[in-house]
């Protein structure tokens, strides 16, 4: 079986024709989806297929589709490295979080993604719980989780101290 690389790994040949059609449709979103899923179909256990899913769904807006589309990659790369699903559960002696090229790196770089849908969805506590999991299992922050870190401390220094007559107003009610 010929495989062809993207990032967070390897697809077969048809589910790589079904990706980069999707990209080329990516205007036209029922047909760019409709490739995602058919990708999908043809190779259910390739990470890069749920990598171009959350990101497709996030960049459209749709970030309920982005989150589950998220979950299941984390789902799937959690079988493949060999380590528990919930990422509550995880230590960094459960795995060799620093392997590149792995289902381990592609898990920690859709916990930052989940984290950052987390919080664009209005969850600050729950994308900042994500980030510290996050920050705990990638000492070296290879996968940039600092970056959404930062900006959710931000989110949530702007929700705890209002700013305008409104948002104080507001905030008592």
């Amino acid at each position: 079986m010929e495989l062809h690389s993207f990032y967070a790994g390897t697809v077969p040949a048809a589910a790589a024709d079904s990706l980069k059609k999707a990209a080329r449709a990516y205007a036209d979103t029922p047909r760019a989806e409709a490739l995602l899923w058919e990708a999908h179909r043809e190779a259910p256990e390739a990470l890069p297929v749920y990598f171009s899913l959350y990101k497709f769904y996030f960049y459209k807006g749709r970030l309920a589709d982005a989150e589950r589309t998220a979950r299941l990659g984390l789902d799937v790369a959690s079988r493949q490295g060999g380590f528990p699903t919930d990422w509550e559960q995880l230590t960094p002696e459960c795995t060799d979080w620093t392997a590149p090229d792995s289902p381990q790196h592609f898990y920690l770089f859709s916990l930052k993604a989940l984290a950052f849908i987390r919080l664009r969805l209005g969850d600050v506590r729950c994308s900042q719980r994500i980030l510290r999991k996050l920050a705990e299992l990638d000492a070296q922050d290879t996968v940039g989780g600092s970056v959404i870190s930062a900006l959710a401390a931000r989110v949530s220094a702007r929700h705890s101290h209002p700013t305008t007559e409104g948002e104080l107003h507001a905030d008592r009610r």
